[in-house]
């Protein structure tokens, strides 16, 4: 049975959530672990753990803004992948927040057209709007990404006001 552990802040990252973030997202899509411990212990962060079984399924590191959730890194476990455990989670998340945002790859590699299928097929939309992921690394350069929500409007003045807040508490520019 799955099963979201919302972990209250202070908080050490498990390893397994760390192995894990580190697998899933490349270098330049993460911060480095001691800026993500710190931003958990502030309370800013928070941190989700998935359970299927009493197994560790994965994590959620998501932020409370405004008037949504912003996903920032979410991972299923590579053994606990195609049992419809992301679905389930999603499902999960949206009871508790019935607003989210998160970001993705544009769709110029056959994972980022999956994951964006995937979150086509639980409802969320892509903003047709540019948007540039800010570095994680200093000197990095900012990536493009597509903001995809579900519970939000989909006009102009939404995307700038959403991507503004990310921007400022998110990513500290």
């Amino acid at each position: 049975m799955l099963s979201i552990r919302y972990l209250l802040s202070p908080v050490n990252i498990p390893d397994q959530v760390i192995q894990l973030y580190e697998q899933a997202f490349p270098v330049e899509e993460r911060r480095n672990l001691p800026a993500q411990q710190t931003l958990l212990n502030s309370g800013a962060l928070r941190l989700a753990l998935l359970e299927n079984d009493n197994v560790f399924a994965g994590f959620v590191f998501y932020w409370q803004l405004t008037d949504f959730a912003f996903i920032e890194h979410f991972a299923v476990s590579p053994e606990q992948r195609g049992a419809g455990i992301g679905s389930a989670v999603m499902r999960l998340m949206e009871q508790e927040y019935p607003s989210i945002v998160l970001e993705v790859e544009p769709p110029h590699t056959i994972d980022a057209q999956r994951r964006i299928r995937f979150y086509e097929g639980l409802g969320f939309e892509t903003y047709a709007f540019t948007y540039l992921q800010p570095p994680y690394q200093a000197g990095g350069q900012p990536l493009p990404m597509l903001l995809m929500q579900k519970g939000m409007p989909p006009e102009e003045h939404t995307f700038t006001r959403i991507s503004t807040e990310i921007y400022l508490e998110v990513y500290g520019c």
